[in-house]
């Protein structure tokens, strides 16, 4: 069984065990991702064409590593004019290994959520208790760290009043 998937504005023509390099993909290593556009599946003699998707089919992929392509130099120059520019890319790329290929996608469960879906949401969890901690101990710090902010103001101004430069002097006629 094959599918044609299409992932990053590319379209990978993948089947099971195969390892591929797409645009890169927000997960972690070692996750496994479900790519839900898929264009095409056959089996044998049998295929499916979407219009634009074959609805409810999926792949399962395994992410192997996030990595980088060649290095790309850009040159760009005008005759005659003395005119030349040069720039470098390296595009990120994710290795993927397809695990599973269904044609319909609830059979596929990834063993850990997406990354780009449930990262999000435990981040911000997390986070809350964190920011709840630090606003009861702010208004403490606060409390210890006015007077010293005013006086050190005032010495600022005083100091930037007193250190005004010297009038410049008239030359002398002849």
């Amino acid at each position: 069984m094959y599918a044609l998937v299409k992932t990053g504005g590319k379209q990978y023509r993948v089947a099971k065990d195969d390892k591929i390099l797409v645009e890169r993909i927000a997960a972690d290593e070692g996750t496994e991702i479900i790519l839900d556009d898929i264009i095409m599946l056959g089996d044998g003699d049998k295929v499916t064409v979407g219009t634009p998707r074959v609805e409810g089919a999926a792949v399962s992929a395994k992410v192997v590593r996030q990595t980088r392509g060649p290095k790309i130099i850009i040159f760009r120059r005008k005759r005659r004019k003395n005119h030349r520019r040069t720039q470098g890319h390296r595009q990120d790329l994710t290795l993927l290994q397809i695990t599973a290929i269904a044609e319909d996608g609830k059979a596929l469960k990834p063993k850990s959520a997406p990354a780009n879906k449930a990262a999000p949401k435990a981040e911000a969890a997390e986070a809350a208790p964190k920011k709840a901690a630090a606003k009861k101990a702010a208004p403490k710090a606060e409390a210890k760290a006015a007077p010293k902010k005013a006086a050190a103001k005032k010495s600022a101004t005083k100091n930037a009043t007193a250190k005004k430069a010297p009038a410049k002097k008239t030359a002398a006629k002849k």
